[in-house]
């Protein structure tokens, strides 16, 4: 079996190669071939003799010629491209202005669910339908309504209509149906804050390519694709079925299969869906993604007229710009989602963060966060709090059916859908520094400026400590030495320390390893000393006979339980923790007042 390479022209995406190649495998000679749109040939395996003038017959039909693929620049050096994209950046400035000025970009969507960028994927859905997707999908609309035509030549022009409305149906169908597959595959993997904001860069990226494709400035560029292989166009046979005799049932089959054909701007929404993790969410936005591109592929004959001749370029690159700054805007938002500032990154402000902010309130020692959440993001959206101590954020939801309504901080671990009404998120601070936190989409974002605590307190009730003595170490919170006790730690420890009260065993209860014992605000935690084994899981249940005031209101064991937790009347607060080496740990509360100890064996 002889090779021969056969330089072609014109080629730009992998269904280049197939067409091509189903076209050249025809020949009675050729045997196997393989076409390289990227070096712009096709390797022909024959055997007999070489027959030229159906090679280059078979390129032809497939719509290209025999030809060396021409070095395109990196830059145009067409003038009038220039002007076309200076126009069309000018139209979608006016459009942003009286946009903005009648609040459009503000409107949310009132039904449920979380779907505010669906009017984005209809508008690249649009896009897509009379470029990339009227290029690689146009060939088998036309392809099935020329064998409805041969089928039935004295059809109205009304009849004509049906191949295409039956495989847009059929590609809608489809695309809603397996959006709502590889969301609800999603769903599996569980992505992280910090994996959503790169697969959200990622779509960016790709959208960036085809907004750069379509304003044509930069040639070079156009070679660049990101598609699936094109064995997967050969599994679910789209060239067979659009060779089929027409029916309204293989025209529907057709036009599903096209869910699988390698376009850029459908890879990118398919990432999307991916990364929503929800199958209503990626069914939604791959059907209306389709639903898009459908007045472009209806329009094949109709609309593409209207955007022909002189007004194609000026059209390409006003719909590449829209797509460029739906792409950054896109990017923005993964950066967010990834931890990234991206108003620090541009803005020339101050940042210095203050250490106290009107925003936040203390009670009982607990920090009182309170933010608005509403269709346009958080208000406020920026707060000052402090390391250590225990921190209530509410969060009034005005309009829950909106990308905001879903807010995610990684460092935090919360990922919370917002119900109307008060939402209620409580953590501790456990160092200083920045605790961002974000919509879904990235779209809004706010962060937690942490500061190191003084330890000073605005109450003045006073804090009594019982320690292993019984002694009473009474504090005036708001003293020099911190409030609440904080300025006894070292006398108190050392009571704790010289104290000989036999300790309290734990008892066995299966696994678990457990100790008891009772909180009041009059006697703190009783008993408050305990003997437990190393490399057993302990539970520590204190039975709360009041509510909890103040600092002393909430206990931690620092080194065995990190996470301080507050006291509520009738209700037991547990601890439960796995000692791994034998010593001395301090039962503390969220301040780091010492009130009991725990002995590890």
């Amino acid at each position: 079996m002889d090779t021969k390479s056969i330089p072609i022209k014109g080629m730009h995406c992998r269904s280049c190669e197939i067409l091509i190649e189903d076209e050249l495998m025809k020949i009675h000679c050729v045997k196997k071939v393989i076409v390289s749109e990227k070096r712009g040939v096709a390797e022909i395996y024959y055997q007999g003799n070489f027959e030229y003038e159906k090679i280059e017959r078979a390129v032809s039909d497939a719509g290209y010629i025999i030809g060396v693929k021409d070095q395109k620049p990196l830059f145009s050096k067409n003038v009038q491209d220039y002007k076309d994209l200076g126009l069309a950046f000018l139209i979608i400035v006016f459009f942003y202005l009286v946009g903005t000025e009648l609040g459009i970009f503000n409107i949310s969507l009132t039904a449920g669910g979380n779907y505010g960028s669906l009017p984005i994927v209809f508008l690249v859905g649009l896009t897509a339908g009379v470029s990339t997707c009227m290029a690689l999908v146009g060939g088998l609309v036309l392809a099935a309504s020329s064998r409805f035509a041969e089928k039935h030549p004295q059809a109205t022009t009304i009849a004509k209509f049906k191949p295409h409305i039956f495989f847009n149906a059929g590609r809608i169908i489809s695309f809603f149906v397996l959006g709502g597959i590889i969301g609800y595959a999603g769903s599996f993997f569980q992505f992280s804050t910090a994996a959503l904001g790169l697969l959200t860069i990622a779509v960016g990226g790709v959208m960036i390519l085809m907004g750069l494709q379509l304003i044509e400035i930069f040639p070079r560029l156009s070679g660049l694709q990101f598609t699936l292989p094109k064995g997967i166009s050969r599994v679910f046979g789209i060239k067979k079925q659009s060779q089929k005799e027409y029916s309204h049932k293989n025209s529907l089959i057709l036009g599903a299969s096209t869910f699988f054909l390698p376009c850029g701007f459908t890879q990118a929404m398919q990432l999307f869906a991916i990364s929503s993790g929800s199958p209503i969410t990626g069914a939604l936005t791959m059907g209306i993604f389709a639903l898009g591109t459908t007045p472009g592929l209806l329009g094949i004959g109709g609309l593409t007229s209207v955007v022909s001749g002189a007004y194609t370029k000026p059209f390409f690159k006003f719909a590449g710009l829209v797509v460029i700054f739906m792409a950054l805007f896109n990017i923005s938002n993964g950066l967010n989602l990834s931890g990234i500032d991206v108003n620090a990154l541009v803005s020339s402000k101050d940042t210095t963060v203050s250490g106290s902010d009107p925003n936040v309130t203390l009670q009982d020692n607990i920090q009182i966060v309170k933010m608005t959440q509403t269709g346009s993001g958080y208000s406020p959206n920026s707060f000052t709090i402090k390391k250590g101590i225990p921190v209530k954020w509410i969060i009034t939801s005005e309009d829950p059916f909106t990308c905001a309504a879903s807010i995610l901080s990684s460092k935090l671990g919360i990922r919370k859908n917002l119900v109307a009404g008060e939402n209620i998120i409580e953590f501790t601070p456990k160092e200083e520094g920045q605790i961002r936190f974000t919509c879904s989409m990235g779209m809004y974002s706010g962060v937690f400026n942490v500061v190191e605590g003084d330890g000073s307190s605005t109450t003045t009730n006073r804090q009594v400590i019982n320690t292993a003595t019984a002694q009473n170490v009474v504090s005036s919170c708001g003293l020099g030495g911190g409030g609440c006790g904080c300025g006894a730690k070292p006398q108190i420890q050392a009571q704790l320390d010289a104290d000989k009260t036999p300790p309290e065993e734990a008892v066995q209860d299966g696994a678990l390893q457990v100790i008891k014992a009772s909180y009041s605000v009059a006697e703190d935690v009783v008993p408050n000393k305990f003997t437990v084994k190393a490399g057993i899981p302990v539970r520590f249940d204190i039975e709360a006979k009041e509510d909890g005031q103040g600092c002393m209101g909430s206990i931690m064991i620092p080194n065995l339980d990190n996470t301080a937790q507050g006291f509520e009347k009738g209700k037991v607060t547990s601890l439960v923790f796995t000692p791994q080496k034998p010593g001395s740990y301090t039962i503390t509360c969220a301040m780091g007042v010492p009130r009991g100890t725990i002995l590890v064996n």
